[in-house]
């Protein structure tokens, strides 16, 4: 794993920790172009189900670079991206998608699906997996023991 895999993957895992602390799944991304980074995203979808973290953070950094196509920028995600992510993945042209734990329910990253990297589509994303795997899949243990544990908790309820 590079090292500069790791030092972003740890600034996903601080959105998460944001999400966590809000009462939503915990799962945080960013947008990195020549090693910095653009923008930021956490889940917020028991708000709105379209407000993952990967959608939050390419809609902050299209807004912020005023461009739809990010070519060229790397997308930092805790978990796995499900087919909606990856889809938007695909659409933003974004060049490189590096995630932590695998997404058993959903992973459109090489898990369940393949859409990041599938050939027949009009863009292919660059794919690594496992950066700080234990981290990313620690947070979202801990967010479901704490919530299945404390059903009378300010964690909404699905």
């Amino acid at each position: 794993m590079k090292t500069d895999d790791n030092y972003y993957m740890n600034k996903a895992l601080i959105e998460a920790q944001k999400a966590f602390q809000r009462g939503d799944v915990p799962v945080g991304a960013l947008i990195v172009k020549d090693n910095n980074v653009i923008s930021y995203g956490s889940d917020r979808k028991f708000s709105d189900p379209t407000e993952h973290a990967e959608i939050t953070a390419i809609r902050s950094c299209a807004e912020k670079l005023s461009h739809w196509n990010l070519s060229g920028l790397t997308l930092y995600v805790t978990l796995e991206p499900c087919p909606m992510c990856a889809g938007a993945c695909v659409n933003a042209r974004i060049s490189r998608v590096v995630y932590g734990a695998k997404n058993y329910r959903s992973g459109a990253g090489g898990t369940l699906y393949n859409i990041l990297s599938d050939s027949r589509l009009n863009h292919m994303c660059k794919v690594t997996s496992g950066v700080m795997e234990n981290e990313c899949v620690k947070i979202l243990q801990d967010y479901f023991i704490r919530r299945r544990r404390d059903k009378h908790s300010c964690f909404p309820r699905v």
